[in-house]
């Protein structure tokens, strides 16, 4: 079981405090590591931070040797009922260049009202005392992260990071994802309203547009993510642009698709035109936000790409 705040010992609590500055050094040379190629500015400063944690951690180390002599108590975070939980790191980093900022300056102040609160709380002189060492010290590294912050990302900087963060976000997650919804929301067209017009039976239609949807899905899905690797061009893992292309493209089907389980084919058929007409207008909104597309243009092209595979699958189903 965690043992409480107030039963540890001296020697455990400064034993938590250099891993502690050991787990938050490892983390700032993780983020420095991941940035270094795309945010070089903030990567200097992370590994700036992570000097002074080895620093921190190295006065530590040596006021135990001196109290208590070389052997370090095996003790974490987790065995200490309360005690700072971190979000998981792969999770911050995949989260982007402000996510790790954030998370820096969260750290140092949650290592500072920690050692606060426990100080307060301490009955002991000698550990009220110690306690009151470190808020000071995690404090100061709060101090030094805006510092570094200032020092090394200037607002200038940090509209360019922001820029450039945008483009990652748009070349690995809305264009394939854009490229997926046109695909599943206008090559699904022809074989939903053929097979609408054709049988003018609802459910028939919603079963051929629920497989022309899953399967247009599943070969974008593949096609998207065999396309390249993304090592060169900077386009993300290819499972998860594939993934994304993929479930992007069954959405893009499935949303003029549902409609046809309403029983009456005419109420069915005029929610699916109009349901289209959403969707065209959506992409076309998608292409002006991201893609610098005149809004007019995108929806001039999604119009008339659209109109005419609906045409070609009345008139098949018409035949």
């Amino acid at each position: 079981m965690a043992k409480a705040f107030k039963d540890l010992t001296e020697q455990e609590i400064l034993a938590l405090a250099i891993g502690q500055e050991e787990d938050d050094g490892k983390i700032y040379g993780e983020f420095a590591h991941n940035l270094a190629k795309t945010y070089p500015a903030t990567a200097k400063m992370f590994t700036q931070m992570q000097a002074e944690e080895a620093e921190h951690r190295h006065k530590l180390f040596e006021l135990h040797r001196e109290k208590f002599g070389q052997h370090i108590p095996l003790i974490k975070r987790d065995d200490v009922k309360g005690f700072i939980k971190r979000r998981s790191l792969w999770l911050v980093m995949k989260s982007g260049v402000n996510a790790m900022r954030r998370q820096a300056e969260i750290m140092e102040l949650e290592n500072t009202r920690y050692y606060e609160k426990a100080a307060a709380r301490a009955t002991d002189a000698a550990i009220r005392q110690l306690l009151v060492d470190l808020a000071e010290a995690e404090r100061k590294h709060a101090t030094t992260a805006e510092t570094l912050e200032a020092e090394h990302v200037p607002e200038s900087i940090k509209r360019e990071e922001e820029a450039a963060e945008r483009r990652l976000f748009v070349l690995q997650i809305v264009q394939p994802g854009l490229v997926g919804l046109i695909d599943g929301s206008i090559s699904t067209l022809a074989p939903v309203f053929a097979a609408a017009v054709a049988t003018q039976d609802s459910f028939k239609a919603f079963l051929v547009g629920l497989a022309a949807s899953v399967g247009a899905g599943i070969s974008m899905a593949f096609a998207e993510s065999q396309s390249d690797d993304g090592s060169l061009t900077g386009r993300g893992h290819p499972v998860a642009r594939g993934a994304v292309c993929g479930l992007m493209t069954t959405a893009g089907g499935i949303g003029h698709t549902l409609p046809f389980l309403i029983p009456d084919f005419h109420v069915a058929m005029m929610i699916a035109i109009i349901v289209v007409i959403i969707e065209l207008c959506a992409i076309s909104y998608i292409r002006q936000r991201y893609m610098d597309t005149p809004f007019l243009q995108a929806a001039f092209t999604g119009v008339v790409g659209g109109l005419v595979v609906f045409l070609v699958g009345v008139i098949i189903g018409s035949a």
